[in-house]
């Protein structure tokens, strides 16, 4: 996993976005909770948008490394036109086009889109969670805006929360000093507070406390089955859409608190700085720097007793994960061939060294499950077993364990559309839907063979028009339309059909070929040809 992770992170560019006054749109005024916040009434679109809203205390200074602590009441009207700054990160992944207003470690704002009118009520409500490996992402991201779905008529929420050494740092002092004896978690506390803000305060924009869905792509989509099973969010959510992702071996699956306690004492020693009391008195520059300097990915997240008592197979299994409907799906080349390979030719002697390598014991049953005849077997089996081990095989899991273990009902898709070509041809694709400069002497690179990690976030929300390095299609609109619908009706529902879309039917508990809704530009249902890899994959990982 690390080995994929860094893969990932070398591979990516950086590029910067920015957002616009809005020249159509008047000022309004909603009471919430803490005091009158004032957003913008868009006369163009009808859509009423409130960003940068705080809902939590800063987490600075003695709050750094706790969990989010509850606003004070403010007097007047504070102004919400602006996106608050995202957390504290690098940019790491080339498609992070972040609108937001600076980097800091005070970050806990989150964004409402909402079609309400003056005496509109029970509206469904999405919270979307961003993607990025705990490591990096904001709310304010262009793909993650909420506005078209607003206009499917439903209230939309981004939340920032915090990341990498600031979300889910460990360490033995942070554990004593807590009233659950435990540290660590910290991104998923806030996301927590935001969801409970929701309950609080959503009524005011239209919306309905008792029909939220969570949603969430990559990390986000992990977010979201941590979410799912924690039994701090019972209550909290009606249903949960997770895109490529969930906490379950080998994906971000979470250590004992004893181990993460370790990893975090083992840095605070490195760097120096080895108590409590010197790192929260170290200033936001010497930690980023600190942190920075290690070249850690982010650190793990913790089974930490509170948030997440149990792995979440052993909650699933028990039937104590959030009882609501969930839809969940992948793309169908995760991540390129290359990751498996590490960078040999897609020869099948060489795919059988790597799988020799690898499974050394079960290696004839991986060759069976994963055809290797010829070069583009190799090049497609490669693509499939390291999108599988990366993060295709832990949602399946996440997927089964509830169909397996709730009366809900389980959608499960695979998105499958090419990405069109870049408006430039001096940029290249990164590997989570961005874009980087491409080298003078670089080879082309090879024809797709699928749909990478992240391309699909801006087809699901909507949001093609606001991403402007691919050359759209039609069939993208299409596409768009057709998954955004989708997304619509379950989150209005709980159920994904309707209208003229094609029929997707729920998995069904024991079924050894569950349907499958394959989106693309002509989408379809069909049964899963594929248990059999995740069935091996069970049984490697032991996930029980």
């Amino acid at each position: 996993m690390k080995r994929i992770l860094y893969f990932l992170g070398i591979m990516m560019g950086i590029s910067i976005g920015c957002y616009a006054q809005n020249t159509n749109a008047f000022a309004v005024q909603t009471k919430i909770e803490h005091g009158i916040i004032e957003g913008d009434y868009d006369t163009k679109t009808g859509i009423q948008t409130y960003f940068g809203v705080p809902f939590a205390k800063p987490p600075v200074g003695n709050l750094r490394w706790k969990a989010p602590q509850p606003l004070d009441n403010w007097t007047g009207v504070k102004e919400t036109k602006q996106f608050g700054p995202r957390p504290l990160q690098k940019l790491v992944f080339g498609d992070m086009n972040s609108r937001s207003d600076g980097v800091s470690e005070d970050c806990l704002y989150l964004n409402v889109w909402t079609p309400a009118k003056r005496n509109t009520k029970g509206l469904p409500v999405l919270v979307y969670f961003y993607g990025g490996g705990n490591v990096a992402g904001d709310g304010s991201e262009p793909r993650y805006d909420g506005e078209a779905m607003a206009k499917k008529g439903i209230v939309v929420v981004t939340c920032n929360y915090r990341l990498n050494i600031f979300g889910n740092f460990a360490h033995p002092e942070l554990s004593a000093e807590s009233p659950y004896k435990a540290s660590g978690n910290y991104g998923y506390f806030d996301q927590l507070a935001a969801l409970k803000w929701v309950q609080k305060n959503i009524a005011q924009f239209g919306g309905d406390p008792k029909k939220v869905t969570i949603a969430g792509e990559s990390a986000g989509s992990i977010a979201v089955s941590y979410q799912m099973a924690s039994p701090l969010s019972k209550g909290l959510i009606a249903g949960a859409i997770g895109e490529s992702g969930a906490g379950i071996n080998p994906t971000m699956a979470p250590v004992p608190l004893a181990e993460a306690e370790k990893q975090g004492l083992e840095f605070a020693q490195k760097a120096g700085v080895p108590t409590l009391k010197e790192l929260r008195a170290l200033s936001s520059r010497d930690l980023y720097e600190m942190y920075d300097e290690s070249q850690r990915f982010g650190f793990p997240v913790v089974l930490d007793g509170y948030f997440l008592p149990k792995y979440l197979p052993e909650i699933f299994a028990a039937r104590e994960q959030a009882q609501v409907p969930l839809l969940v799906g992948w793309n169908s080349a995760e991540i390129p061939a290359g990751a498996f390979m590490y960078g040999q030719p897609n020869r099948p002697e060489n795919f059988m060294a790597r799988v020799k390598a690898e499974y050394p014991d079960t290696y004839q049953e991986v060759l069976k499950l994963y055809p290797h005849a010829n070069e583009k077997e190799v090049e497609l089996s490669a693509t499939a077993l390291a999108s599988d081990r990366f993060i295709a095989y832990a949602t399946w899991k996440w997927a089964d364990l509830h169909r397996s273990h709730s009366s809900q009902p389980v959608y499960r898709y695979l998105y499958s559309k090419l990405r069109p070509p870049l408006v430039d041809n001096t940029l290249a694709s990164g590997l989570a839907g961005g874009t980087l400069k491409k080298a003078t002497d670089a080879p082309a690179p090879p024809k797709a063979v699928g749909a990478p990690h992240a391309c699909e976030i801006e087809y699901c929300m909507g949001n093609l028009h606001l991403i402007k390095e691919y050359a759209w299609t039609a069939d993208d609109y299409k596409v768009s339309e057709t998954m955004s619908e989708y997304f619509a009706n379950f989150i209005k529902t709980g159920n994904p059909n309707g209208g003229t879309l094609p029929q997707w039917d729920a998995v069904e508990a024991g079924d050894a070929a569950p349907s499958v809704m394959i989106i693309d530009t002509e989408s379809r249902t069909e049964p899963s040809k594929h248990e059999a890899r995740y069935q091996f994959l069970d049984k490697a990982y032991k996930n029980k």
